[in-house]
């Protein structure tokens, strides 16, 4: 296990472990994404509130559920690039953010389309979305402080910080239609009770989740690779993948 662990810190091992993963996760997660969508959004029964408008669902639901996952994902890197001082962790936690941001961005522009023939208004002050507005923030905060800095190991750990402080906004954003008066609906989907959601609107709505992820891990892969070439340029491994030329 720890082997493994100080191979993730190896930029090389990591360059072609990435891209291994790439070649075979990139169509699977492309062919389930175009699947889960196509069937959601062209084969389900209209909803009987909401008529054709709640199919935006397939879409909408899978960024929010993977951008909220993208965040843990960043504040981890964060968390072991303070405590390790692991450069592929500020690599990843950096790779992470647009991604994240990108996710967050069409939740929230796919909630105001969906709340538009729901609420009769395009954008209300409700908790989760606002919560969901602060989450963006966070992220496009990530890539300004990055940014900021010409440092690169001051600029990860200024990140690290906002990130690990920035997870108190997560359980708020789950939290947030159960602990205030919110037009939001509840989740439909429950782990410890029945979903809300007809089986037949439910299995795609799986499959686009699950594509999303996929999606997701592809961006951020490679992202890492393209953030790997840029700060190992000078290094002999990249010589030689370049073929001598840099």
């Amino acid at each position: 296990m720890w082997s493994f662990f100080h191979k993730l810190g190896s930029p090389p091992w990591l360059y072609r472990i990435a891209g291994v993963l790439l070649r075979w996760l990139l169509p699977v997660s492309l062919l389930a994404l175009g699947t889960g969508l196509i069937w959601g959004l062209l084969f389900t029964a209209p909803d009987f509130r909401q008529g054709n408008s709640y199919r935006i669902i397939y879409i909408h639901v899978p960024a929010a559920v993977v951008a909220l996952a993208g965040y843990y994902v960043m504040a981890l890197a964060g968390a072991v690039s303070l405590i390790w001082k692991m450069k592929v962790a500020d690599i990843a936690m950096k790779a992470t953010a647009p991604v994240g941001a990108a996710l967050t961005f069409i939740a929230l522009v796919t909630g105001s389309i969906w709340g538009k023939p729901t609420w009769g208004t395009w954008w209300v002050w409700d908790a989760r979305i606002t919560s969901m507005l602060i989450l963006l923030f966070l992220y496009l905060g990530v890539i300004a402080l990055y940014e900021a800095y010409d440092n690169k190991a001051a600029a990860g750990r200024a990140c690290a910080v906002l990130s690990l402080v920035g997870t108190v906004n997560i359980p708020i954003i789950y939290k947030s239609v159960d602990w205030w008066y919110s037009l939001h609906q509840p989740a439909s989907i429950k782990f410890t009770g029945e979903s809300t959601i007809d089986p037949t609107m439910l299995y795609p709505l799986l499959l686009s989740i699950i594509a999303f992820y996929g999606v997701f891990t592809c961006a951020l892969l490679g992202n890492m690779r393209a953030e790997i070439l840029a700060r190992e340029t000078r290094t002999g491994w990249v010589r030689r993948l370049a073929g001598g030329e840099v």
